[in-house]
């Protein structure tokens, strides 16, 4: 007698995503936003079933969308039978209140809920485990409404990770004492990788940065052959990774160059403040480089926003000053995208508005790699001495 099959998958939720279109945003800019969410929410392991956007001035401060849009909203959720809201920006207390009331046993996230959720999943180490704990409570503190608690009683799922498990938890002193606890912790292990780098410091030190998903681990293994993690996921690794590499120094025959090679946490549009926050520490690595790989996947429409946003963060992070190699990635994609544009008037342009170094490669199929592994030789040569 044949045994029976049992599926054990577990079943995908069902998000729909809300996000407000702001008068003063383009409305390719707001799907661009809104697609972003979508990939946020494909690397959560959620399904996305449906979208609703509301054209605003601002996001209503009481429920995020007018009144008239939450009532669609709601015929919406259960037309699609759906299981998860996700909004595209951070809620306050109250508008999360607010919004609950019209849904019963439906979770209501917001875009930094998403993104913490993503990183409690592809947390491995001690380190990024605490940072986004704490990043975690600190987030949870002032959102104690009912949904820690009615949905405590449900399977888990996106944004039921961490401090949001169980209803003891959802008291306000016991989440000041772990933040407390996670704070001394990082400060341990903060203390235990000082001294690491310190024992590193005869060697330059290079950074890989760049927004999430751009082909900074693809570009790693290149260089350092080694097979850190590469999958086409926001977020699909957090810990610095560090490798050592030597290059052939362009200028001098039989000369070698050596550095260390690191790959940090890809930065992203409205990343929540609590986690850069907790995540300084890892991003250390970048703070003390001497040279930084400013990684660009040229392909995407929205690159050189993405561009700007990570100029940002490293000025907020302090490591704005540092000498940077802009590392155009995906020329071959941008190419076959845009067919009527000549590459060499394409990286001219860009050579001539750029203050820093540029390089045009497709890590991919392995393109203009001796030249970007000439360009890092040279700018460390400069920069290290």
């Amino acid at each position: 007698m044949k045994q029976p099959y049992f599926y054990t998958e577990k079943k995908k939720e069902r998000a729909v995503l809300v996000g407000v279109h702001e008068k003063s945003v383009k409305i390719d800019r707001t799907k661009e936003y809104l697609d972003e969410l979508e990939a946020l929410t494909t690397s959560a392991g959620a399904e996305t079933v449906g979208r609703l956007t509301q054209n605003l001035d601002y996001p209503n401060p009481r429920t995020f969308i007018g009144e008239g849009k939450l009532q669609e909203l709601v015929e919406m959720v259960n037309a699609y039978n759906a299981d998860l809201i996700i909004f595209d920006d951070e809620l306050s207390p109250s508008q999360i209140r607010n919004i609950e009331k019209e849904f019963k046993e439906i979770k209501i996230i917001d875009r930094s809920m998403l993104i913490l959720d993503i990183f409690s999943k592809n947390a491995k180490t001690a380190q990024a485990r605490t940072q986004v704990e704490l990043a975690q409570n600190q987030y949870l503190l002032p959102r104690l409404t009912k949904m820690w608690t009615h949905l405590s009683k449900q399977k888990g799922g996106i944004g039921m990770k961490g401090p949001g498990e169980t209803e003891i938890e959802t008291d306000r002193r016991v989440i000041r004492e772990n933040i407390t606890k996670l704070k001394y912790r990082l400060e341990e292990i903060e203390k235990q990788n000082k001294v690491q780098r310190q024992n590193r410091n005869d060697k330059a030190r290079v950074a890989l940065v760049g927004y999430t998903n751009v082909g900074k681990s693809t570009i790693m293994n290149l260089l350092s052959k080694s097979d850190v993690l590469a999958e086409n996921k926001l977020f699909a690794t957090l810990d610095s990774t560090v490798r050592k590499v030597v290059f052939e120094d362009p200028d001098i025959e039989g000369a070698h160059v050596p550095v260390l090679l690191s790959d940090t946490v890809g930065f992203i549009r409205k990343l929540p403040t609590l986690l850069i926050e907790s995540f300084k520490s890892t991003l250390a690595e970048v703070v003390e480089a001497d040279v930084l790989l400013h990684v660009v996947d040229v392909s995407n429409p929205e690159f050189e926003n993405q561009m700007e946003l990570v100029k940002q963060t490293l000025y907020d992070i302090g490591a704005k000053d540092k000498p940077m190699l802009l590392v155009f990635n995906k020329i071959d994609t941008y190419i076959e995208n845009n067919p009527d544009t000549l590459l060499t008037e394409f990286e001219n342009s860009w050579l001539s508005k750029e203050h820093n170094p540029v390089v045009f490669i497709s890590a991919v199929k392995k393109s203009n790699i001796d030249q970007l592994k000439s360009s890092i030789a040279r700018m460390v040569k400069k920069s290290f001495n």
